[in-house]
């Protein structure tokens, strides 16, 4: 078969699997995104040569965990309280919780972008795998979980939004990059691409910010004059950080010795390859929404 047409038919399943579970219900788009992470998991264990196994059922145990918790909030907080008040004095809140989650996960954030930068590192011990793991791949997609639900409710226009954000940006920077692309962005990690590239998508990006804010979604009391702010801001965040998310996970597979993540999809690679984007920049967008909640 054709490899652009293997590509092609390839991306086409993957989007159109995508878009029918986060808009089938709260249920599909979780379990999906959690086989993403299981699948995730596997890949990023292969290419840092860690075993298998115990991450594995780590994983899902953890994801669902953490996703149930999220999803059944309110309940979770009475239950455990209302035990804890029978046993010890004391409360437990949700928020507090996932404020936790996400200093951490920032922090590995922090870690994997010093990384990308030093060029000494040939190598990774194997306590700094199991740290990458868990805060570069897991907490990611147990945020991008969270983010859909947005400062209420679920909300599947949030999720989609911020994809056809990550693939804005992603398409006109090659766009960009192949048409006037000059300038090497990061030459030793991702030789195509460019700076050109890099800002092209990013002013793109925006403008799709822009777009979504006016035409797709429908601004809740809070923010009705401030979506148009809100969703460019969404859109510059996921210009610069996916970009760098992209980068970082070419890091990895530099320091293996290898192209893709994976082989599940055919002409595009593995699930990380095809989600490095947004694995890195969905803990940056739930501060983002948690800075708005308070603020507002």
């Amino acid at each position: 078969m054709n490899e652009t047409l293997k590509r092609a038919i390839s991306g086409a399943v993957y989007i159109a699997l995508l878009l029918a579970s986060i808009l089938f219900s709260t249920e599909s788009f979780i379990t999906l995104f959690g086989i993403f992470l299981v699948i995730a998991t596997y890949e990023f264990c292969s290419l840092v040569k860690i075993n298998k196994i115990f991450p594995l059922i780590f994983v899902s145990l953890f994801y669902t965990s953490i996703t149930l918790i999220s999803y059944y909030k309110i309940e979770t907080e009475r239950f455990i309280n209302g035990f804890l008040e029978e046993n010890i004095k004391l409360t437990v809140n949700i928020n507090l919780i996932d404020t936790i989650l996400l200093l951490f996960t920032l922090m590995v954030s922090l870690k994997c972008i010093v990384l990308l930068f030093d060029d000494t590192v040939q190598s990774l011990s194997k306590t700094t795998k199991y740290i990458y793991l868990l805060g570069y791949i897991v907490m990611p997609f147990v945020f991008i979980t969270k983010i859909s639900f947005g400062i209420k409710d679920y909300n599947p226009k949030i999720i989609i939004g911020l994809f056809i954000l990550i693939w804005t940006n992603d398409t006109f920077a090659y766009i960009v990059g192949k048409s006037i692309g000059k300038n090497k962005l990061f030459e030793r990690i991702s030789p195509k691409k460019t700076i050109e590239g890099f800002i092209g998508g990013v002013v793109f990006a925006v403008f799709a910010g822009f777009l979504i804010s006016k035409l797709y979604i429908r601004p809740s009391a809070h923010f009705s004059n401030k979506s148009v702010i809100i969703w460019t801001t969404i859109a510059l965040i996921v210009g610069i950080f996916g970009t760098i998310g992209d980068l970082i996970e070419s890091k990895f597979k530099r320091i293996a010795g290898v192209k893709d993540s994976g082989k599940i999809m055919p002409g595009h690679g593995g699930v990380l390859d095809r989600l490095d984007s947004v694995i890195f920049v969905a803990p940056i967008i739930f501060l983002f929404y948690q800075i708005l909640n308070y603020v507002s």
